[in-house]
């Protein structure tokens, strides 16, 4: 039988620490939270390995839903700067393993998703986990979810090509915005700032995640 508590703790010693994940809220969540809960039956037992796990079947022209891997995930949401008080938003937050670790830093997570069966299955994996304080949500990723903002953090889990102001400006001021942007093998992990009615912008260490629905730019017709 599959120890799996044993390979979360090596997922944290092998791939998670060592690249400068220092915020211990972090390590403890990954190490409390099942993976495995979260990958399709047959990935569950690749769950704890340093990549990244299909969700879905890429459609035609896109790429597929993943789950990101463990150490550039922990990475990103350290990058957030989440604190105990936030009410945070989670774009494109997939099965939902992302809104479990974020939901565990944060006083209130929406989990928004555009796919209806990853969010139904988000719904019933954070459930049995009983996170009452995430809330799965239905729709467009790029629109986030002004309901229940603004937001003290967004966490975009996926690859973007460019932001969508109307999401940027569902941030609190000084509120955060993190997300993966660029070319696939040139893609980093940017940080966006709000201050007052501007947003600074940085750019910090490479990252790999699948591009999320939306996100794309839209091809220009050259004659």
């Amino acid at each position: 039988m599959i120890d799996v508590k044993n390979q979360r703790l090596n997922m944290v010693e092998s791939q998670v620490r060592p690249s400068d994940v220092t915020d211990r809220r972090i390590i403890r969540a990954m190490l409390e939270t099942p993976r495995e809960q979260f990958a399709p039956p047959s990935y569950k037992p690749m769950a704890y390995m340093d990549e990244q796990i299909p969700l879905t079947k890429a459609p035609p022209g896109a790429e597929p839903r993943a789950l990101l891997a463990p150490r550039t995930l922990a990475k990103l949401i350290q990058l957030a700067e989440i604190s105990a008080g936030d009410v945070v938003l989670d774009v494109g937050c997939g099965s939902g393993y992302s809104a479990a670790l974020i939901g565990q830093l944060a006083e209130t997570v929406v989990a928004l998703e555009s796919d209806a069966a990853l969010a139904e299955s988000a719904t019933k994996a954070l459930q049995d986990l009983s996170m009452d304080n995430v809330a799965v949500v239905s729709g467009s990723l790029p629109d986030g979810y002004p309901d229940e903002g603004p937001y003290d953090a967004i966490f975009v889990g996926g690859r973007v090509d460019e932001i969508p102001p109307a999401l940027l400006d569902q941030l609190k001021d000084g509120g955060r915005l993190v997300a993966v942007r660029g070319a696939p093998k040139y893609a980093r992990a940017v940080l966006w700032r709000r201050v007052g009615a501007n947003f600074d912008e940085k750019e910090y260490f490479e990252a790999g995640a699948p591009m999320l629905p939306g996100f794309a730019k839209a091809k220009e017709f050259v004659f």
